[in-house]
């Protein structure tokens, strides 16, 4: 049952007039989504929809999040509506899958992170006060130990979830420890910490020891994401950069060789190096 009202009372400190009208328009572009979802899973709908499962499309949801994260970075406005409504689709459709087997349904996974919002947000829908992010941060952190009865880790890594991928992972970790005290003073550390991983990692590999090479080159990693943090760059978007800007200059390679009539091989290196140097001076 829903519980949260949406009307002007609710919207107190803001223009009711603009906000209600345009979330009745989402509310009926959203139930447009849910009718489509519904049709391409009924029993005469799409083959491909209906064999689908949550766990088969986790790996659609983790790409459809990084194409929207990607359109945000690119500051395209046109491709990042595209990506939210793929991922808006996805996470519709498994909640459906959810509602077919009497889980729970689509409109109990929407009312609960309502609830949950309204709940874990007092400074804004009650009396309740926290006039910075850090206030707003342990306020939601008490909400839900007191109010939800969610446990309190045993450690700080335990809020760490650890399916998360290694380098997003490693990140957070350090965020954690780092609000907890355990950090370089300053940035000369941090960098002398990255060259000691190399230096490590170039003995381990000089002995030959392949068990202590592959420990050292996932210490010199951890400094590396690191550094990027003591410096306020975040390392999965500064990695997905450099992703994309040497896929970019890689193609202009091929479409050099192609050009030439020239494979792309061992044999032509010098070549293809040549083409790389002239795609780092394309814009």
């Amino acid at each position: 049952m829903r519980t949260i009202p949406l009307d002007a009372g609710s919207l107190a400190g803001q223009d009711a007039e603009t906000i209600l009208p345009a979330s009745r328009g989402a509310a009926e572009s959203f139930a447009a989504l849910f009718a489509v979802v519904a049709r391409l899973r009924a029993p005469d709908g799409c083959p491909w929809d209906r064999e689908q499962s949550p766990a088969s499309i986790r790996n659609n949801i983790i790409e459809e999040a990084y194409e929207l994260v990607e359109a945000i970075t690119e500051k395209d406005p046109d491709h990042a509506r595209e990506e939210a409504g793929d991922l808006f689709m996805l996470a519709t459709m498994v909640s459906y899958m959810y509602e077919q087997e009497k889980s729970f349904s689509v409109a109990d996974a929407l009312d609960g992170v309502c609830e949950k919002l309204v709940r874990r947000h007092p400074h804004v829908f009650g009396d309740a006060a926290a006039d910075s992010p850090d206030a707003v941060v342990e306020q939601w952190n008490r909400i839900k130990e007191t109010k939800e009865g969610r446990r309190k880790k045993d450690s700080i890594m335990d809020e760490v979830p650890r399916h998360l991928p290694p380098l997003e992972r490693a990140y957070k970790i350090q965020k954690k420890a780092s609000k907890a005290g355990f950090d370089w003073t300053k940035s000369d550390e941090a960098w002398d910490k990255v060259e000691e991983e190399l230096r490590e990692s170039r003995e381990a590999f000089a002995a030959k020891d392949a068990d202590a090479l592959e420990a050292e080159i996932g210490d010199l990693i951890y400094s590396v994401v690191n550094l990027a943090r003591f410096n306020g760059v975040d390392p999965v978007l500064a990695l997905q950069r450099t992703n994309d800007k040497f896929a970019k200059r890689f193609m202009h390679v091929e479409k050099r060789m192609k050009e030439e009539g020239l494979e792309l091989s061992a044999d032509h290196m010098a070549r293809m190096d040549g083409y790389w140097e002239e795609a780092k001076k394309r814009p």
